[in-house]
């Protein structure tokens, strides 16, 4: 008896992946390192100077980390409750950061114990950070209101009460050093100018807003609140330039790189999309486990870091270039290449002796080697395989129709059953590498329930589903015919008719017998 040979699945070339730079660059980190935070991670801000450790807020502490540090090697824990967003001034020198119980904490890098302490919000401050004049801070809390304060004095300089809901965001001008952006869940976003006693421009976002960037030019502002991501351009008076709709979920922080040339998102969907600042086009995008509440870039993009929900803090570094001479250097033979015979081509005299390979059978191969067609069709209907790789439910219905079991293994089956076959045959029909078979089995479908109509709501329904997708079909099929016919006639017409060789010296004789008798 000949061994089961297993059923041959058509293969269907597929289109590869578009690679394009922005794919290469944005491939080349390392695998991440995950380090678990105490809580939730919803700060990360990198130092603007060398060596660009960053700072990472998360529940009553501060944790700072080296590059390439898996540990904290510095920590500010003198919190009584939740820290917010600790955030680095220009020269990384201080760091400020807000909390629970309404007061901003300054820190000095070198030290241990707060430098200075404002008090004034009387609810959490979600957002604090620097203007570009170093001097002072400007702040966001859930009091609605957002404050500006003097550091040499710890006092406040002016509180603005604009805002009708909590301030969870906010950045600054590094242009002007008295301009700064806050954004609320009043679906606003503010734009303050020290000099003045209110706000100097308010921007509807259209849903509570998360996060403001300003670019470095100072022109364009971008928001992100709910699944939208919207730009602004400041010069204009707050005019929208583009609004991107890339995420299914509430986009929580916004980054630039270093270049200014991508933004990039992350959002509660646990993807970081990245954009083009020319196109407003996704040119790639990073997913991960859990939703992203934080997201940073270090200079020259060297290192990303994401803070999410489960107080995960996830790393990627940039895999280091090779230099050229290693990649000149001659690589040396590797073990393999010594082994006597590797490259041995046998003649035709030899006898070749191959080990036989064990193979694995499938689970619709092992029933249909055991002669159990009906299971083997309920095998390949499982959802894993009839969704995703139909291919195979069409190959072993083409090899039970082979066998002339199929009409076996249609027969016999329940509403459910007969439900699910219908709903893949509707759907599948219509595809033209799977038709021929397809047509048959709808065909044996309908002869062998067509006695049971009326009988089930659900089945009934799901052959009139068929005979529209059918009729859908034969229509576009009429249409294209109609079409073919159109071009044939059209190409008919346009085509030269080329004259034989007996044509030609027929009518060049007659031409010349017409000139003679003109000449006579």
């Amino acid at each position: 008896m000949a061994s089961y040979k297993p059923v041959v699945v058509q293969a269907v070339p597929k289109l590869g992946e578009k690679v394009t730079q922005d794919t290469l660059y944005w491939r080349g980190y390392k695998t991440p390192v995950q380090i678990k935070e105490f809580g939730a991670v919803n700060k990360i801000d990198f130092s603007p100077v060398p060596p660009y450790n960053y700072a990472v807020t998360a529940s009553s502490r501060i944790h700072i980390y080296g590059r390439y540090s898996q540990e904290p090697i510095k920590t500010f824990s003198r919190f009584k409750d939740a820290a917010y967003c600790a955030t680095y001034r220009d020269d990384g020198k201080l760091l400020v950061a807000g909390s629970e119980e309404g007061s901003i904490r300054l820190f000095d890098i070198s030290g241990k114990a707060p430098l200075r302490q404002f008090d004034g919000h009387t609810k959490a401050v979600h957002v604090v950070g620097f203007l570009s004049d170093k001097y002072r801070i400007f702040s966001g809390g859930d009091d609605y209101s957002s404050n500006l304060w003097d550091i040499p004095s710890a006092t406040e300089i002016v509180s603005y009460t604009e805002h009708t809901d909590y301030v969870r965001c906010g950045c600054a001008s590094k242009l002007n050093g008295d301009v700064f952006i806050t954004g609320s869940y009043d679906h606003t976003v503010k734009v303050f100018d020290a000099r003045t006693k209110s706000s100097v421009m308010t921007i509807e976002h259209g849903h509570p807003v998360e996060s403001v960037l300003l670019f470095p030019s100072g022109g364009l502002l971008v928001s992100a609140g709910g699944r939208y991501v919207k730009v602004w351009d400041v010069l204009k008076g707050g005019q929208l330039l583009v609004s991107l709709k890339n995420h299914h979920k509430t986009v929580t922080c916004l980054c630039l790189n270093s270049s200014g040339q991508r933004l990039l998102s992350g959002s509660l969907d646990r993807h970081v999309k990245i954009y083009s600042t020319t196109s407003y086009k996704v040119v790639h995008s990073f997913n991960y486990a859990t939703s992203i509440l934080s997201l940073a870039l270090s200079p020259e993009d060297e290192t990303i870091v994401v803070g999410m929900t489960n107080g995960v803090l996830n790393v990627k570094h940039r895999k280091p270039e090779e230099s050229k001479e290693k990649s000149q250097k001659k690589r040396q033979p590797a073990y393999r290449t010594y082994v006597k015979g590797r490259n041995y081509m046998p003649k035709q005299e030899d006898f070749f002796v191959s080990k036989p390979g064990k193979c694995v059978l499938r689970k619709y191969d092992k029933l249909l080697k055991g002669f159990q067609s009906s299971k083997a069709l309920d095998a390949v209907l499982e959802p894993h395989i009839r969704l995703y790789t139909p291919e195979v439910t069409v190959a072993v219905m083409q090899e039970l129709n082979r066998r002339g079991t199929l009409r076996s293994a249609l027969a016999g089956r329940d509403e459910k059953q007969i439900s699910l076959l219908l709903t893949f045959v509707t759907r599948r029909v219509i595809e033209p590498r799977f038709t021929p078979i397809l047509v048959t089995v709808a065909d044996m479908i309908t002869d062998i329930y067509q006695p049971v109509l009326g009988q089930s709501a659900v089945v009934d329904k799901q052959f009139l589903r068929l005979q529209e997708a059918i009729g859908r079909e034969i229509d576009y099929q009429e249409e294209l015919l109609e079409v073919l016919g159109m071009m044939d006639a059209l190409f008919a017409t346009l085509t030269k008719k080329k004259a034989t060789y007996l044509e030609e010296n027929t009518s060049n004789g007659l031409t010349n017998t017409l000139d003679q008798d003109m000449c006579n």
